[in-house]
């Protein structure tokens, strides 16, 4: 399976399930198997340790404890379709890990929005102590 232009998965590692689809659909949905549960094995892939790191963390729930992605597709009434599917959701999470996020630059806040920030902060203390009862002379 194709991902993206530098990486290729081995169709060895996938593993597709079929189970009846829920919701609507007469008979035909209480007769056949058209929902798509793909498998994949993240552990045992060959894919770089960074990019296997980045999927975990974007696949979520979706990740076993054993380190299998399973991705879940019953949106069509066709099998052909959902394996299509969930195929395409797979290769997007992946491409999606493929793809390092960019480093952070920090920054600092500029002088003018510190001076409104402050400004607006004396304001609203102003406007609470005018809420105050007038102190008691005893």
């Amino acid at each position: 399976m194709r991902v993206n232009d530098e990486i290729t998965i081995d169709e060895a590692l996938l593993e597709e399930r079929y189970a009846r689809a829920s919701g609507p659909g007469g008979q035909h949905v209480n007769k056949a198997e058209t929902a798509v549960q793909l498998r994949f094995d993240l552990a045992a892939s060959p894919l770089p340790d960074a990019m296997k790191a980045r999927a975990r963390r974007l696949a979520g729930s979706r990740l076993t404890s054993l380190g299998v992605i399973i991705i879940h597709a019953e949106d069509d009434r066709s099998r052909e379709r959902n394996r299509q599917l969930a195929r395409k959701r797979l290769a997007a999470l992946l491409d999606k890990a493929s793809k390092a996020p960019k480093p952070r630059k920090a920054s600092r806040p500029s002088l003018a929005s510190v001076k409104r920030q402050k400004e607006k902060k004396a304001q609203t203390a102003r406007k609470k102590a005018l809420r105050k009862p007038p102190a008691r002379d005893d």
